[in-house]
């Protein structure tokens, strides 16, 4: 059984006879015990290639990449997959979903979500991908409460020999991306050097939702005989135009072609501009026989904003999903009001921006013992962030008593996250094996300064959580396995839950009992793994409409919900030449029952109660499924390689909130895509490969994503067009109005490639 190990890009040489030729060298890994998992663990896990993620390579951010894998849906705000986009595995979202690269948290520690934008191109730097689904095995980071996605970079040396490559892609949108790799090959046989630098711009499928993204990644390597060091940078800065409020329903469900990319956002630099730079240092020491000991430092530095015009017009008052009633008021942004010929101007039109400011540091560590009959992993990690938030007021018609950069609100907070674990494999026998995973996490949280909405904000908090895990393994014969698995997640609340509510009205921790259990089949031909899952969650945090004694809009914990599903993964060779790739996911996600809160606009003050009970989760749909069908007419050392792939992604209908108001859902999509792939060997290039990816070949209008608000109102007839960002469909009664933006996805587009190696 393999252990549970990340192979690190540790190309350790020994020098045969004293030869000087690095071709002569003999390779030898090394390995960093981290939180990937072996093929018969018993936590349901798939893994993804350098190849199957180069496939598709051509500038999309890495959530669209991983699109065919097991119960996964994903996202774009800007339509076309570069800019925003997202990812949800078994219907849990980003915030719940724990990202790893080479073993350190990739989450933001505040809000837990996941920002791919702002490390574009890092597909292009990483050699494999593990995705566990379900609370999977223990790691550092918040845990996981739909799957824990892991990224190597550290295996990308591999030759020996110095290389180049030059990728250059174009397609739909005015895409182009733009990537150089260079490699050193081993020098003495102990260093090794790499690096990448990537450009990708995008126009974006939805108006102005443009993209200008660029990124570098630089490793160099020491590799002894005993020790191995590696350091990497890699950073990424991105200027996106906003497209996160989506576009009103009844603009998608036209038939004007015009609206089906409307971006409500028209002011000409209402864009997010941040840049982050990450810096790891990882070191492995295998002095001690049987003995493996791994440490890595890592520092990540944060620092952007995202400018909004906020003006008196009714359409200039947008505010992150929201109406902002009052955000153009000077008292707002803690400006006196002004007297002009007698008369009280208190609003203005202006322009702000709000900042982030942060640095996350810490250090992972692990020692991998291994005996005849198990594997025993002690590790853990220690991690602090460092955040600052703060506003500027950059323009106003009004300035008022501010100035230039005028300061309107300023909080930090200060999180540390402490972990430890240990993990045992034991062989009862050789076709019998347990597992065991402990880990004990603390967690202490502090900010402090004015909120956004210039509320005071003074707490602290800590918390402490217990995760156990534990699973058997058990080989039936060459060909089948079967597995279980049960496992305990604690979730801490993200930064809104903490700064939206007071120490009285403070939500409690989320938890989550997962268990599992599956069969595997493999043979020369046929590969299939089925698993079976139950997640039951309590206290999980949804949106409900209530407000809490601050009066604000909060995350309410809920008793009792949970998703259960059956998981199929398989792959099939028909023939030499053909092969096909398959995933389908049945499942039903249900909360027991909740209480919504409505607001009324007949009255302000008052919230409309009404009970939900056996409703289906927000965003999990019954139905996920994949499928890809590739055929090789040809592998020819003279001719070269060509591959073809057709390839469908299906998603059931999903609801928008929990309600599972069916004026509130998003339909079913099915989607077809075609990937061409040539690749030649030559006497100038050592490869030329050409690529081409047609997406969404039956021009198929779907919508992915979706936000509502909902209302009553009694007085006169709803008019749509008071708002030019408005939708309104009837829910529940003559007096209930749902306000629904969405996000539309592009019809049929492409991409082509042209990859040069030496």
């Amino acid at each position: 059984m393999k252990k549970y190990i990340l192979i690190i890009s540790t190309l350790c040489c020994q020098c045969l006879h004293a030869q000087t030729d690095s071709s002569k060298y003999q390779l030898d890994e090394f390995e960093v015990t981290t939180n990937k998992v072996g093929e018969n663990s018993p936590v349901a896990h798939e893994n993804i290639s350098k190849e199957e993620i180069e496939a598709n390579n051509h500038g999309v951010d890495l959530p669209i990449l991983l699109d065919q894998a097991t119960s996964i849906v994903t996202t774009s705000d800007a339509g076309a997959g570069v800019g925003y986009t997202g990812i949800r595995v078994r219907g849990t979202d980003a915030t719940r979903v724990n990202i790893t690269i080479n073993g350190i948290p990739f989450n933001d520690a505040e809000s837990h979500g996941v920002f791919w934008v702002n490390m574009p191109d890092l597909s292009s730097s990483t050699s494999d991908i593990q995705i566990q689904r379900g609370v999977g095995s223990s790691t550092t980071g918040a845990s996981s409460f739909g799957a824990t996605v892991n990224l190597s970079t550290l295996s990308t040396v591999n030759s020996t020999k110095p290389f180049g490559e030059i990728s250059n892609s174009f397609g739909s949108f005015n895409t182009i991306k733009n990537t150089v790799r260079l490699g050193s090959g081993l020098i003495d046989g102990k260093w090794n050097f790499e690096g990448r630098l990537s450009n990708i711009q995008s126009d974006g499928f939805i108006d102005r939702a443009d993209a200008d993204l660029k990124s570098y990644y630089i490793s160099g390597s020491y590799l002894g005989e005993n020790t191995s060091i590696q350091a990497l940078v890699f950073s990424g800065h991105e200027k996106t135009y906003q497209a996160w409020y989506g576009a009103p329903l009844r603009f998608l469900n036209s038939n004007v072609d015009s609206n089906q990319t409307y971006n409500p956002y028209d002011y000409e630099n209402e864009i997010d501009n941040y840049r982050q730079t990450h810096y790891q240092l990882h070191i492995t020491n295998k002095t001690i026989k049987n003995l493996k000991l791994n440490t890595s430092f890592h520092y990540t530095r944060g620092m952007g904003y995202f400018e909004q015009y906020v003006g008196t017009e009714h359409n200039a008052v947008m505010y992150n999903g929201d109406y902002a009633w009052g955000k153009n008021l000077l008292s707002y942004y803690n400006l006196d009001d002004i007297i002009m010929s007698g008369d009280t101007i208190s609003q203005t039109n202006l322009i702000r921006r709000r900042w982030l400011d942060n640095h996350f540091y810490g250090l992972v560590f692990s020692a991998d013992y291994t005996a005849d009959k198990f594997n025993l992993i002690l590790g853990g990690g220690a991690n602090q962030y460092i955040g600052g938030h703060f506003g500027e007021v950059i323009w106003a018609q009004y300035a008022s008593n501010g100035s230039i950069r005028h300061r309107y609100y300023d909080n930090d907070a200060i999180k540390n996250d402490i972990n430890i674990y240990g993990k045992m494999n034991y062989d009862l026998n050789k076709d019998f094996n347990a597992y065991l995973d402990l880990q004990y996490r603390f967690v202490s949280y502090e900010f402090t300064g004015l909120n956004n909405d210039r509320s005071p904000l003074d707490q602290t908090a800590h918390l402490n959580f217990f995760n156990p895990k534990a699973g058997m393994n058990y080989r039936l014969n060459s060909s089948n396995n079967i597995y279980g698995f049960v496992g305990v997640g604690n979730k801490e609340p993200n930064r809104d839950d903490f700064t939206e509510s007071s120490p009285e009205s403070r939500p409690q921790h989320e938890q989550l009992l997962d268990i599992e259990f599956g069969h595997r089949y493999t043979s020369k031909k046929l590969s299939i793994s089925t698993n079976f899952y139950n997640m039951q969650y309590t206290n999980q945090l949804i949106l409900t409409g209530e407000l809490n004694d601050v009066g604000s809009a909060v995350r309410v914990n809920i008793p009792e919900s949970y998703r259960r599903g059956v998981e199929f993964t398989g792959s099939t060779i028909i023939n030499e030449k053909l092969q096909f790739k398959f995933n389908c996911t049945f499942s039903d996600n249900k909360i027991a029952t909740f209480n919504e809160f409505v607001e009324s606009w007949d009255n302000s003050d008052t919230l409309i109660e009404v009970i939900h009970q056996n409703t289906d989760i927000a965003f999990s749909p019954s139905v996920i499924a994949g499928g890809q069908l590739i055929f090789t007419p040809f592998d020819h050392e003279k001719y070269g390689k060509l591959q073809l792939a057709f390839i469908s992604k299906y998603v059931g209908d999903q609801f928008i909130d929990n309600t599972s108001n069916e004026n509130a859902k998003l339909d079913a999509y099915l989607v077809h895509d075609f990937r061409l792939t040539y690749l030649k060997k030559t006497t100038l290039f050592k490869e030329i490969e050409f690529s081409a990816w047609l997406r969404n070949l039956a021009n198929q209008h779907y919508i992915s994503n979706a936000w509502v608000y909902r209302f009553k109102y009694s007085g006169n007839a709803v008019d749509p067009n008071d708002w030019s960002y408005s939708e309104y469909n009837n829910a529940e009664g003559s007096n209930t109005f749902n306000q629904i933006g969405a996000f539309n996805q592009a019809g049929i587009n492409f991409f082509v490639g042209l990859k040069l190696r030496f």
